[in-house]
Parts: C-alpha cells; structure tokens; sequence
C-alpha cells in the first residue's frame, strides 16, 4: 500500500463523511408545517411543562394586536429588543459582528422576523406565577422605550403589579464588552396570603431556518448540561422523538449555529429541571424551571439567571457556566483540538495574522510528526524494493491465492518487512488533522479574519481558487514522488484522477482549511525529499 494513495483515500472518506453529515443536518430532520408566526395563550399538555406558557412574544408589525411594546437597548456589544409583554427578548443583533466582512450592518441572531423566529423568553411561572395565568403573559411597565449604555453598566428595569398587590421588577443588566446579560426578579409579597412561584426561562426557534452548506457541516439545533453531562447536543428531531426532562443541579441550555449560541444559565447552585419540546410542528424550544419559592406577606424574593447571546468565545463562555465553552464542537477529538487551539491564539498574538498563525502551527505539526513520517515513507520504499519479489510470487503461483498469501508473509518475515508499516504511522496523524480541521471550522475568531492579498477571509472559499488549485497540484507532485505500484489500470485511473476530485472538493472549503492542507502538502513534500536522501546516503534505495 502506498502511502499517498491511503492519504488520499483516508481524504476522500473524510470528505464523504463530511457531506453525509451535512446531509444529515439538511434533511435527517422530519418535516415540518410552515405557519404564520403567531400569538396563542394556550398551554400543550406536556409531562414537563405543563404551566411554562406558549405565549409568543409578537412580530413589531402584530404589536398592535397585543398590548405590549418594544423597549430597544443598544450596547457596544448589543443591540436588543425587549417586548414588554412578557418581558422577552425578541430581537439581539451582535454589534460587534458584523454580517458581511466590512459591512455596517450588525450580525442578527435573534430575530421576530416572519419566517425564522428564534426568541429568549423567560418569567414566572408556579401557583401565582404571572406567565402561567390563563389570562395572558403580564404587560410590564417601564420608564423609557430607549437605553444606551454610556457606562460600564446599564440596569433596564421591568416592574408589573397584580391585582392581589404583589409586586414584580423584571432588570435586565447589560455591561460593557460583554454578550450576558443577567436578568433578575424582584418579587415583593404585598398580599394577605402566601404566594408560591418559580423560574423559568426558555429559547424558542423555528424549525425551519437557514440551510448549511453542502460542504460546511455546521450543527443548528439545541444543547445542554448537567452535574453528569458536561455537554449533550439535542438536534430539533430528538427534541421531537424525545422531549427533555432532566432534574440537576445548575445546568444549562442553549442553542447553536455556526461560529454563535445563545444560551441561558440559571443559578448552578440550585436544583433545575431541563425541558424541550416541540410546538405545533412549527418550533423546537429548549428551558429550564427552577424550584418552587414560597413568599410569606410581607416577603421579598430575589431569583436571577443569565442569559447568553454572542459568539462562541471559549474564554468569556467558561468563565459563565461549567461546559458552555465546550459548545464550541470539536467532536470526540475535543481533547486534542483545545490545546492546539490554544496553540493557534498563542501564535497569533505573537504574528497578529491568522493566516501566519495557521502556517505556523501547521509546520509545528508536521514537525512533531516527522518520525512517523520517515517511518512511513522508508517502509514504502523497502515494499517498493521488493516488488520483483512480489511479481515473481505472483507469476509462480498464479491464482492461488492462499498460498500466495502464505508466501508473501514468509517473505516479509524473511525480509523484516512490516506490510503495515506504511499505514500505521499515517492513521496515527489523521486524529492531528481531524482535530485541526474541527479547530479552523469551529473558531469564530477566524471569521472575517484577514491573510493576504485576495484571501480577505480565512472563513470562507478562495474567491479565485488559487489555494485549491495549488493543494491540487501538491498532491499530484506527492503522488508522483511514489512511484504507482498498482496493477489494475482502472484503479491506476482512480488514483491519477484523485488530487483533481479532492481539488474539485476544496473549492468550496474555506481558505483557512485549504491553507493549512495546501502547508501540509508542501512540508511533506519537503520531508520526503529528506527521507529519500538519507536512505541513498545509506545505501537504500528508494525509489
């Protein structure tokens, strides 16, 4: 077996497996009903949730059916609007992400929009909680319809009476540079008798949404965690085969997208209950309710969560919850792909660019790797030496093929030839660049992420498919390196013809991915070129 025809072959299943993914993600999830987005107060019988209202917070155009309004809140990192009819979250915009590279137009990840809705919303729920009377979600109160953050700090306070005189203050706090938002209830029992209520907070998506690429296998679907699971993905169509319903304590659920989450975090050191399902075929929604609070007359309660909506920035995630760092998916590698991201931020802030980053990184690697490497190449040169061997056994016993079996492994015992030998050092670097790949595809930091000349950014195709082509060309130039030592001409075609189909592939790659391929490639080239002249100056014989 040749060396570069497994590297090729292990690529090409990669890839197929990549495309089966994504194909998964497009079209694994069952049908769903296209419905005008629209308001209801009716409660779905569910095991778990049966007071957590169904209430949607309104489009801006339907606001003059309900009898709430839009608080608008602008930060140098947000740009929020808050209903105040049930106080929630139905519009964020990332003030810092721009949706276009260059563009002034703010990335939007949560949005009333018809079409996708995609909203946080939270209240009180319980005996008396306000969000489950039949009557409605409560209409909120507020000083102003405009906040801006002019300081390190900006409190947006809610407040709400019933009937009974309890009184209820819903602050939003939003801080300077940051994508959390703590929400916190002032609950004051001004009533004759007891009142027993609880937290809940939810987000709520369409089924339907934006379609991935083909040939970027991003996951948009719901996630959680618990004291056991530090990380459980829970995609739209397991929400629909099996709803959620998990007591823990802290915790937290979130939803994703590519290089963005939105997640709330409720107090960790409380008892929770995680919950999903799915609303009339139309949304997948994912939450948590807290334990039930009883309030003597005259009491005052205080319950607070946090709630999340920004890029997947490791290092602000971590420091809100326990495995909410861990959305940034990395798969199974996870282990292997943290401490070569760390590797990557290290050399950036050395070179500033992402772009130098990658090469570098990639030529570290490859570096770590070079004993497998030259065990891998000097034991295809010692399978290339005994070729005539090979065909002279094959001449001799024809079609019988367990007896040629048996020969050729008393020939390779003979000859201290391992016939994997090729093989195995290169399945040991496919972890290194399954991890790597999962590094360029998950980090939000090379989104919009500048290299050089026309690659402007790293996150998305070659917009001349330079870097293609050229990966292209370094795999025929390793191809060639090794001599074809397959009989069959129509696998001799496929093998011919294999950098041009995984080129054809790397068109639609990003630039980061096919950079750090395209680097990998040339190194290789580079070592063999080594590999090959050592084994002269000793004599072997290596091509």
């Amino acid at each position: 077996m040749e060396s570069q025809r497994s590297f090729l072959l292990i690529g090409l299943a990669l890839v197929s497996f990549l495309l089966w993914q994504q194909w998964q993600l497009d079209y694994g999830q069952p049908p769903v009903q296209t419905a005008e987005v629209a308001g209801s107060t009716a409660n779905i019988s569910s095991p778990v949730s049966d007071d957590v209202p169904v209430a949607d917070s309104q489009h801006p155009a339907a606001l003059a059916e309900t009898q709430g309004k839009l608080i608008h809140v602008v930060t140098d990192s947000l740009d929020v609007q808050i209903n105040t009819q049930g106080g929630d979250i139905v519009s964020a915009k990332l003030a810092d992400f721009p949706v276009t590279q260059g563009s002034t137009e703010s990335f939007t990840l949560l949005t009333s929009e018809p079409g996708h809705q995609y909203i946080a919303q939270s209240g009180l729920i319980g005996p008396d909680g306000p969000d489950s009377s039949a009557q409605g979600r409560p209409v909120y109160t507020v000083q102003a319809t405009e906040y801006h953050l002019t300081e390190d700090t900006l409190i947006v306070p809610l407040t709400y009476q019933n009937a009974n005189g309890v009184m209820i203050t819903k602050a939003f706090t939003f801080k300077k540079g940051k994508h959390d938002i703590n929400v916190e209830y002032s609950v004051q029992n001004n009533s004759a008798a007891p009142i027993h209520v609880q937290q809940y907070a939810q987000l709520k998506q369409s089924l339907a949404g934006p379609e991935g690429s083909m040939f970027m296998p991003t996951y948009r679907g719901a996630a959680y965690s618990t004291a056991e699971e530090r990380y459980q993905k829970h995609a739209f169509d397991d929400i629909e085969d099996e709803k959620l319903n998990e007591n823990t304590q802290g915790g937290w659920v979130a939803m994703l997208q590519h290089y963005f989450v939105s997640a709330w975090v409720p107090p960790q050191e409380e008892q929770n209950t995680l919950y999903s399902r799915i609303l009339n075929n139309e949304f997948a929604s994912i939450g948590f309710k807290g334990s039930l609070k009883t309030l003597a007359p005259g009491e005052t309660l205080k319950l607070s969560s946090t709630f999340y909506a920004g890029p997947k920035d490791q290092d602000d995630l971590v420091q809100l919850a326990r495995g909410l760092d861990l959305t940034v998916d990395y798969g199974i590698l996870w282990w292997l792909s943290q401490p070569l991201f760390w590797l990557l931020q290290f050399i950036h802030g050395l070179v500033g660019n992402w772009g130098l980053a990658i090469i570098i990184i990639t030529i570290i690697v490859k570096g770590a790797m070079y004993p497998l490497t030259k065990a891998q190449y000097e034991s295809m040169a010692k399978l290339r030496a005994l070729q005539p061997k090979m065909q002279a056994l094959k001449e001799r016993y024809g079609e019988d093929r367990q007896k040629m079996s048996q020969a050729m492994m008393e020939m390779y015992k003979k000859e201290k030839v391992n016939p994997m030998g090729g093989c195995f050092p290169l399945l040991l670097q496919m972890p290194i660049f399954l991890a790597l790949y999962w590094v360029f595809l998950e980090s939000v930091e090379l989104r919009h992420a500048d290299f050089f000349l026309w690659i402007t950014d790293l996150s998305v195709k070659d917009p001349y498919f330079v870097l293609p082509v050229l990966t292209g060309a370094s795999m025929y130039l390793l191809q060639k390196l090794q001599p074809m030592t397959i009989q069959d001409p129509m696998q001799q075609k496929i093998m011919q013809w294999m950098p041009v189909m995984m080129s054809v592939f790397f068109l639609w790659f990003p630039a980061g991915l096919v950079l750090y391929w395209l680097i990998s490639n040339v190194i290789t080239l580079v070592q063999a070129k080594m590999i090959y002249a050592s084994m002269e100056k000793r004599g072997i014989k290596s091509h």
